[in-house]
């Protein structure tokens, strides 16, 4: 059997923010294996469809409970596009303007 995936106790917030703003957003952190924790979808006239993949940390633990896992760290080392880690629902604003501009 599965265990139920622990997710951060900011991950409902900002999943809540970057669909706020426009942003389609699955929920991946049920996926495992280091997979990040969302992956966020955004269409812009000027440049098209943008899908990036999404880490969240929890901003209010010390910042040793913020590394990433050995599965998380394996993935980062290996995808080969962009992914973020975001601790917070400024930095999650601050990434999908990023993104909108």
């Amino acid at each position: 059997m599965k265990r139920a995936a622990r997710i951060d106790s900011n991950q409902p917030e900002i999943v809540r923010t970057f669909r706020k703003m426009g942003f389609s957003v699955a929920v991946t952190s049920d996926k495992g294996k280091g997979f990040p924790d969302i992956v966020i979808g955004y269409e812009s006239a000027t440049r098209g469809k943008i899908s990036a993949l999404v880490e969240i940390k929890d901003g209010s633990l010390v910042p040793s409970r913020r590394k990433l896992t050995p599965d998380e760290q394996e993935f980062h080392n290996n995808w080969k596009g962009e992914i973020f880690i975001i601790e917070s629902v400024d930095q999650a604003v601050e990434l999908a303007n990023k993104i909108k501009r």
